[in-house]
């Protein structure tokens, strides 16, 4: 079962290694993510630390996991790809919640474990409508609005003074990952016309919109 190969992009022609050079190689945009905030990483002391250290890590350790999947494209390194996303996520809220909103530790718990009633809610609301206009099933994607949806509503309420600056680095981070979640969604759909389809430009917007959110974590750790 681990071992059985798929075809999920608009790139992969078939089943050997390098089906996806497109796909494979732009998981270096993660790669490089790393390195540029490690500098602003290593810089944090005190509360955050860790955890900024923790989110840096991971987020190598993406480029890893979805190079794997683009590569191999087995139900195993589909797994090592969604996994390090679901961990940075769930950081990331963790990190959020106490050190941005000012909750503590106990209400940053209670978040972690609140997003996947609320991620199922999402997937399950942009599902019926999907079926109302007739449209395919979300799927996944229904998961990374969510996404979008949480940052968006975490940066609405940081534009109260004074961490405005973060609040509007949280927006602006919910708007890069939109443009790049629509990528994602039309890679399918450009294939007849675009045989590169545009997963790829997921993977770009993603690295740098995962980077960004790592320096504004820390940079707000740094006015605080």
């Amino acid at each position: 079962m681990w071992q059985q190969q798929v075809i999920a992009y608009c790139e992969r022609t078939d089943l050997s290694y390098w089906s996806e050079p497109m796909n494979a190689i732009t998981n270096s945009a993660f790669l490089i993510a790393a390195a540029v905030v490690w500098p602003i990483v290593r810089a944090v002391q005190g509360r955050g630390r860790g955890l900024a250290h923790a989110l840096v890590i991971v987020l190598a350790v993406i480029g890893i996991g979805s190079f794997l999947w683009h590569t191999h494209a087995t139900r195993w390194s589909g797994l090592a790809d969604v996994l390090p996303i679901m961990v940075f996520i769930l950081i990331y809220i963790f990190a959020a919640t106490r050190d941005l909103l000012r909750l503590g530790p106990v209400w940053a718990g209670g978040g972690v474990l609140a997003f996947f009633p609320y991620a199922a809610a999402v997937v399950w609301l942009a599902g019926q409508g999907a079926l109302v206009l007739g449209l395919p099933a979300p799927g996944a994607n229904g998961a990374y609005f969510s996404v979008v949806v949480l940052v968006a509503m975490y940066g609405l309420v940081m534009l109260r003074a004074p961490h405005s600056a973060t609040g509007r680095g949280l927006l602006i981070g919910a708007a890069i990952l939109t443009v790049s979640l629509g990528f994602r969604i039309a890679d399918d759909g450009v294939c007849a016309s675009f045989a590169l389809g545009t997963h790829f430009l997921w993977h770009v917007l993603n690295g740098f919109m995962l980077g960004w959110m790592i320096r504004l974590y820390c940079l707000h750790l740094r006015r605080v």
